[in-house]
């Protein structure tokens, strides 16, 4: 099957490395250069278990012209998502779209674009990218995905991926799903890009468990349907099998790259707003997350 990914960064490389494996993937780059390196060298990725794998996909810095019968994979960060809709928008209606941003700010965006077949993913796992050509898989897990609204046989490649390191997961409510992902970004985004630490940090300090502790009973209080499911116990395992990562928020603010502060926790805070329940730590985060964002462009 012919799989166009949209977006070169950690997730897209790696999205890209493994589906290209089985299929034939165009990788739309933001630069030409990236796009030079990357068909020159191939795509590297560096497992799990400490192998390297290399693949072949053609990156080109311009979006393609798209088949119907082909997958568009959106794995742009969720600020760039602004300049790509026009460019789905013109698509065939009947393309199949799947959306690969952190937060909730997109799923209502999303909806209203023309094509019959969408779905969300959720990434549970840790990507990396070391330079232009080579992606860095951290973090065992799955790739939650949720079909909104189409055919969900055009999604059957995914279905037929059988590489064990890179596993999907169905889910049926796509905006529970991308619901949980922020509330789980909550707890280790804000914290991590604040005092440039890796994951493991949070749970190894005092000062730090106890803001997590803090921001959890904030959050079951304010969700407690949504967070039915959820536990101290689980923030607690995700710092640990995210020990040694760098948060996504936190390379943002390495690479002086606005952060997606508004569709995690910004998302939060609006849904808390409408039932009337303050969030005391949450909003705290983000507005200290806001003032480092502005005082970064001040000194630009």
């Amino acid at each position: 099957m012919e799989v166009v990914v949209i977006g070169a960064g950690s997730v897209g490389m790696l999205v890209a490395s493994f589906l290209s494996q089985e299929n034939n993937v165009t990788l739309v780059t933001r630069r030409s250069e990236q796009a030079e390196e990357l068909n020159r060298n191939g795509l590297i990725r560096k497992n799990i278990d400490d192998t390297i794998s290399q693949s072949s996909v053609l990156a080109i810095p311009e979006f393609p012209p798209v088949h119907t019968s082909s997958l568009v994979v959106v794995a742009v960060k969720y600020g760039q998502l602004q300049s790509i809709y026009p460019l789905l928008t013109s698509l065939p209606e009947d393309t199949p779209l799947l959306f690969l941003q952190n937060g909730l700010a997109h799923f209502e965006e999303v909806l209203t674009l023309p094509q019959k077949n969408i779905a969300f993913g959720s990434c549970q796992f840790g990507a990396q990218k070391e330079n232009d050509h080579t992606v860095i898989h951290r973090g065992f897990g799955v790739l939650k995905i949720a079909i909104e609204r189409g055919d969900k046989d055009l999604f059957k490649l995914l279905r037929q991926n059988n590489e064990p390191y890179f596993q999907f997961e169905y889910v049926s409510n796509a905006e529970q799903m991308l619901f949980d992902k922020a509330l789980l970004n909550c707890f280790i985004n804000p914290l991590t890009a604040l005092l440039k630490v890796k994951n493991g940090y949070l749970i190894g300090h005092k000062p730090t468990f106890q803001i997590l502790e803090q921001l959890f009973f904030e959050l079951k209080n304010a969700f407690p349907d949504e967070m039915s499911h959820f536990n101290f116990d689980d923030v607690i395992s995700l710092c640990k099998k995210t020990a040694t990562n760098t948060s996504s928020m936190l390379t943002d603010f390495i690479n002086e790259r606005p952060s997606e502060i508004e569709t995690i926790a910004g998302a939060i805070l609006k849904k808390a707003d409408k039932k009337s329940i303050n969030l005391p730590t949450l909003t705290t985060l983000y507005y200290l997350i806001k003032a480092a964002e502005e005082k970064r462009v001040e000194k630009m």
